[in-house]
């Protein structure tokens, strides 16, 4: 079977989500107890691209997944997500997709379940329009658990990674596709030089958690 064929050997090497999904099952797409696995390749088509906010929405739901949840299996369509802002607040947008991906959790076009509601996925995802993100935060969002109703929140920052000043001059060449095959090459290398920290050497104070009451 053909599959894409990504340049990025690292990409192998992010931990990929596990998640259960009983609609699936009882719908028989996967056998019970079987999971869902997720790896960053999978935000990467959702996307288009890989970037800071793509590969940092991947790893904040990682980690809010394994705060809630532990050594539990998490379960899909059955955790709540609010983002602080609107839509538009900077990246809240690309950011909520790939944890509906993720989760399950959607907004107003999600499944509406079977037999009266069960399974639902719609409306699990929202924006709050009223409460900022936390200062600096590229986003801040709230995952809380439909069984036992524990609540956290994680913020997201990437202004402490670095910027090779290289990638100032290249961008243009890449973007406008004036740039050499080389060039090209090289913007995308150290493009994704960021992306390999936030995915598997996040520093202190990229990803802050709280438990919320």
């Amino acid at each position: 079977m053909e599959k894409t064929r990504f340049n990025k050997t690292f990409f192998n090497t992010v931990e990929p989500i596990k998640i259960r999904d009983m609609l699936a099952v009882v719908l028989g797409a996967i056998d019970k107890n079987e999971p869902f696995v997720f790896d960053y390749t999978d935000v990467i088509k959702l996307a288009g691209h890989s970037c800071p906010a793509v590969s940092g929405a991947y790893k904040l739901t990682q980690l809010a997944l394994k705060t809630l949840y532990k050594n539990d299996m998490p379960e899909r369509g059955r955790i709540l997500v609010t983002f602080k802002g609107g839509v538009d607040y900077k990246v809240n947008g690309p950011i909520s997709q790939v944890v509906t991906l993720i989760t399950g959790a959607s907004v107003e076009t999600g499944f509406k379940g079977l037999g009266g509601g069960k399974y639902n996925r719609h409306n699990l995802l929202s924006f709050n329009e009223e409460e900022e993100a936390e200062p600096n935060a590229v986003c801040t969002v709230i995952f809380e658990r439909m069984d036992n109703n524990k609540k956290i929140e994680i913020s997201y920052r990437n202004h402490m990674l670095p910027m090779n000043p290289k990638m100032g001059d290249l961008m243009p060449l890449a973007v406008t596709g004036k740039g050499t095959d080389a060039e090209i090459k090289e913007f995308g290398e150290l493009w994704h030089e960021r992306i390999k920290i936030i995915l598997l050497n996040p520093p202190k104070g990229m990803f802050e958690i709280k438990e919320l009451n």
